[in-house]
């Protein structure tokens, strides 16, 4: 029989409280699936005003509408060793090249290159615990959507699974009107998660075709020209007040199909037709994607690389009502930048010559973007997440190289700011070589779960796969609670 939840006695109270639901009368449930089914039959004779009424009542201290996420995804998988979990008294062969710092957290070190969040990590929580099993790249699924089947390469039905980004538009969504609530920044689809049975509705919108960005090769090099911010570009002849009309035909000629549509096309082109003239028309946007509409300070301050510029992207964009930034922090289309195996493995190289030029670009990254939303009063709504795939192999020199490491998703490390958590901290350990799990595993749906609470969606949200089965948008994880949520 279902549990009852008694706040006194420990339990949480949750938004149908007044329902008296748990109240043990007539049918009795004994399984998850079941009592979401029950639940349903019961919500369904609701209207929406009283729904949201009764959700108002029984959760006051609800989150704020304006929560947002930046997710810095350091796409190929970065070496833990060789950056948040050093382990300096091993031999060479194990701890690898870099020396390691002192940070602001007493006892804390990280690595060598990493001199500006060290100095500021009381802003930041290191997970030094990942559990990244079945972690894979090309595509980058597992982790960006909190399902451990969501592996293309072994699993057909992978691409189903919606993206963290994606549950967040569909139920929280922007947190302005006419701003898009799901961004990403990507040089390939193979590198972030889409929006999979939820429909194509709640992909992310492409920003990288929304701004004038610098356009580097699969290297890291300087093309010297700038991506053309296609998406608001109208073609000749067309102005906004025809493009409103023309809308308005289409709606009404939509209509006389939508009765008959079942495969939900329609409501995505809705929805997409209802974002591009939000987008287009609409001034939110186009200037949140404007970056000549930042001071040249600001600007100067982030610097002039590609990452650096879609940082103060993503700063804008959660400022404009933007709910999910993912920004993929690679120049290379493939596997990604941080994916380095070894010196003779282009372009990615191993940790000297590929890890090493990497760092003291992300550590200003980070730690400007953090520093910046902190001084404009949104990091408290903003959770700023930097982490990979998983993590690299305890020995160096894989693949022949002189310093390589290998995939590692046995464990790794991950770094969180802000959103009102509690930081200044590091969670979980590692054996002494940095090989496995030593204390306290935190797992892709503890992840989710986290992300999920910080913006007030329920923690038993579904969605319907393709074969009509209700299924949870996470399984097996709950928020981490040392972040205090």
């Amino acid at each position: 029989m279902l549990s009852r939840l008694n706040p006194a006695a420990g339990g949480h109270a949750h938004a149908f409280t007044c329902f008296n639901a748990l109240v043990p009368e007539g049918l009795m449930v004994r399984s998850r699936r079941n009592a979401i089914k029950a639940s349903l039959a019961g919500i369904a004779g609701l209207t929406l005003p009283e729904l949201l009424k009764q959700r108002a009542v029984a959760s006051p201290n609800a989150p704020s509408k304006n929560r947002s996420v930046i997710l810095l995804w350091m796409t190929g998988g970065p070496s833990h060793l060789d950056t948040w979990d050093p382990k300096p008294n091993r031999p060479p062969e194990n701890r690898g090249p870099f020396g390691v710092i002192s940070t602001k957290l007493p006892g804390v070190q990280i690595c060598e290159h990493l001199p500006k969040q060290a100095a500021m990590l009381d802003k930041f929580t290191l997970i030094r615990s990942v559990d990244a099993s079945k972690s894979n790249h090309e595509p980058n699924m597992v982790f960006q959507t909190a399902n451990l089947d969501a592996e293309p390469r072994i699993n057909p039905e992978s691409k189903t699974y919606p993206a963290i980004g994606s549950v967040v538009a569909k139920h929280h969504g922007a947190n302005q009107p006419g701003m898009p609530p799901y961004v990403g920044f990507y040089r390939s689809p193979s590198h972030i998660a889409f929006a999979g049975a939820l429909g194509q509705a709640y992909n992310p919108l492409q920003g990288n075709d929304a701004a004038k960005l610098p356009i580097y090769d699969l290297v890291g090099n300087d093309s010297g020209k700038k991506s053309a911010a296609r998406m608001f570009q109208l073609s000749k002849g067309l102005d906004f007040d025809r493009m409103s009309t023309r809308r308005n035909l289409l709606s009404q000629l939509d209509s006389m199909r939508r009765d008959i549509d079942t495969t939900g096309t329609m409501e995505a082109m809705d929805i997409y037709q209802q974002q591009a003239v939000e987008l287009l028309v609409g001034d939110a946007a186009r200037q949140a994607f404007d970056l000549t509409r930042e001071s040249q300070e600001s600007r100067d301050r982030y610097g002039s690389h590609l990452w650096c510029q879609q940082a103060l992207l993503a700063r804008r964009l959660v400022e404009s009502g933007v709910a999910f930034v993912t920004i993929d922090l690679s120049y290379h289309t493939a596997s990604g930048t941080w994916d380095n195996h070894g010196d003779n493995v282009p372009p990615y190289g191993g940790i000297s010559r590929g890890l090493k030029p990497l760092l003291p670009l992300f550590d200003h990254l980070v730690t400007t973007l953090v520093s910046d939303l902190e001084e404009r009063g949104k990091l408290d709504d903003t959770l700023v997440i930097a982490m990979g795939e998983f993590g690299r192999t305890p020995k160096i020199g894989t693949q022949g190289s002189t310093d390589g490491r290998d995939h590692w998703p046995v464990v790794m490390s991950m770094a969180l700011a802000g959103g009102g958590m509690r930081h200044g901290q590091v969670i979980g350990s590692t054996a002494p070589d940095g090989g496995t799990i030593h204390t306290r595993p935190v797992t892709p749906g503890d992840l989710a779960a986290t992300i999920y609470r910080h913006f007030g969606i329920p923690l038993d949200t579904t969605y319907v796969d393709p074969k009509g089965r209700p299924r949870f948008v996470f399984e097996n994880g709950s928020p981490i609670h040392e972040l205090g949520v």
